[in-house]
């Protein structure tokens, strides 16, 4: 293979963490902690492990917590996509195992990674303890959605290289605002990749998949019976305000609201949690406290002995 290839195929060095070879491919993992159930967050598209930094901290205080890149994105080796959950439910199990890292898990899913997480969970059933879900991709989102917010309306065009520089531009103060809590040496990588046109592709080609990915889920069993937190963001961020019309947004948080507390409802011990401030997309820093909150409390309700 020639030295343009493997850079291509290769996500870089990561600041922190350490990447494990997982079927042929090397996987970005960072873990901070120690003690069980262990978290995992699952990034949504566009987003990588250490996007969630902050919170990672404050959860390793009380248990091991775990950050990582799929296959594909981040700091993680470069392969097709999108791909099916099935295929990163699989590759999350065996990273897990790779690293030494012990289940059942308690799965943090954001955005689109809670079809995977949710993937895991009909996959490997007792590998999961509980789930915080973060703005969660959910299977059931058409029947609770006005039919302009369909699955199958969301844009999946890769971005151009207009679009790109430009996006490029514009973002670079964002993400510098977004990440200045984190150290330099994190913050500056993290920045950059963010702003990379390679990162920006990435995430448009992984949620490209998004109607395929619902049916996968629909075909497979119920979410197993887990203590669960479903957290609704009810902010508005720039790119809702400027494609959605006020009337619209109003709609998609009645249907979010709708949809969390379905998804909270559909297990024993389940709750529904929304935060009027925080935006979809920038969710972990705009209510960290709260998050933490959350998935301190399904780890405590996980831990807890079964009722007799």
């Amino acid at each position: 293979m020639n030295q343009q290839a493997v850079e291509r195929n290769d996500g870089g060095i990561p600041p922190i963490g350490d990447r494990y070879r997982v079927a042929g491919r090397r996987l970005f993992l960072h873990r901070s902690g120690e003690g069980g159930p262990a978290v995992v967050f699952l990034p949504g598209a566009n987003s990588v492990g250490l996007d969630y930094l902050k919170i990672h901290e404050a959860v390793a205080a009380f248990t091991t917590s775990v950050l990582y890149d799929r296959g594909g994105t981040g700091w993680s080796d470069r392969i097709e996509l999108p791909r099916t959950a099935s295929e990163v439910a699989a590759e999350l199990r065996s990273l897990l195992s790779t690293a030494g890292i012990d289940g059942p898990y308690i799965l943090v899913a954001h955005s689109l990674g809670g079809a995977y997480a949710r993937r895991f969970a009909q996959m490997f059933p007792g590998d999961v303890a509980g789930l915080v879900a973060l703005e969660s991709f959910s299977e059931d989102w058409d029947a609770y959605m006005p039919e302009d917010l369909y699955l199958d309306q969301t844009p999946d065009a890769v971005p151009g290289r207009f679009q790109t520089t430009l996006l490029r531009v514009l973002s670079r103060p964002f993400y510098r605002k977004m990440f200045s809590a984190w150290p330099a040496e994190i913050r500056t990588p993290l920045v950059a990749g963010h702003v990379d046109r390679d990162w920006m592709v990435i995430g448009a080609k992984e949620r490209s998949n998004m109607t395929a990915l619902r049916e996968e889920l629909k075909a497979g069993p119920a979410f197993p019976d887990v203590p669960l937190i479903a957290i609704a963001a009810l902010g508005s961020d720039s790119g809702q305000r400027l494609s959605l019309s006020k009337k619209m947004l109003g709609q998609l948080n009645d249907s979010k609201a709708r949809l969390y507390a379905a998804m909270a409802e559909s297990v024993t011990n389940g709750e529904y949690r929304p935060l009027p401030t925080a935006r979809h997309s920038t969710i972990q820093l705009d209510e960290p406290d709260a998050i933490i909150e959350a998935i301190r409390d399904v780890h405590t309700r996980a831990a807890a002995p079964p009722a007799e």
